[in-house]
């Protein structure tokens, strides 16, 4: 986390809008081989106290993962902040992102919640991408479903700790804040220029 608060969001319920949102996190814990890191889709729960994920069983943290304290951090957009966007001479390049980490111990689900959590993450998904008719796992061999997840173990991180970072500029004037967010659009990062425009000022008035 950032130590400026000025990058931790006001809005109480931003970081878990992004999670869900965006989907998807690398999980770190240690191990006795070293720290280790794995990349997952996850599920947050409704009153935002777990977060679910799987992870092939090959995975050089699955076996480890059981009753760890460990750490998913959920990444949004990032761009590089060129000082020569900024009509205040005095300024250093930095970069703009978002990042939000939750913190805790992890368990491993059984069968019936693996399941389940692939449900969620699969009927989340397909209403995304509008599929007619989404789909389900009703349509896979039952026995070929059961052996590809017998290739996975489920985890459940009960949240302990949540530190957002929302880095949008917001310890700069509203106008200084625009003409960054020209300039990373004019980049092509064009959805960190919408946040910055959307979210930059989340501080004012706080």
């Amino acid at each position: 986390m950032h130590p400026n608060s000025a990058f931790r969001p006001k809005q109480d319920d931003l970081a878990e809008l992004l999670v869900r949102e965006i989907g998807f996190a690398a999980i770190f814990a240690n191990t006795p081989d070293g720290p280790r890191v794995a990349h997952a889709p996850v599920v947050l729960s409704d009153d935002r106290t777990t977060l679910q994920f799987h992870l092939a069983r090959g995975n050089a943290l699955t076996r480890h993962l059981a009753g760890t304290n460990a750490l998913a951090v959920v990444q949004g957009p990032d761009a590089y902040v060129s000082a020569s966007w900024y009509a205040d001479a005095d300024q250093v390049p930095t970069w703009n992102y978002v990042a939000i980490e939750m913190e805790g111990v992890a368990r491993k689900l059984d069968d019936a919640e693996l399941v389940a959590q692939l449900d969620t993450l699969s009927a989340q998904h397909e209403a995304r991408v509008g599929a007619t008719p989404p789909w389900t796992r009703d349509k896979m061999n039952a026995a070929l479903f059961s052996k590809m997840t017998g290739a996975i173990t489920g985890f459940e991180l009960r949240i302990t700790a949540w530190r957002p970072t929302i880095k949008l500029s917001q310890n700069k004037s509203a106008a200084e804040r625009e003409r960054v967010a020209a300039g990373v659009e004019t980049t092509g990062h064009g959805a960190l220029a919408q946040l910055m425009r959307h979210l930059g000022g989340d501080r004012e008035g706080a």
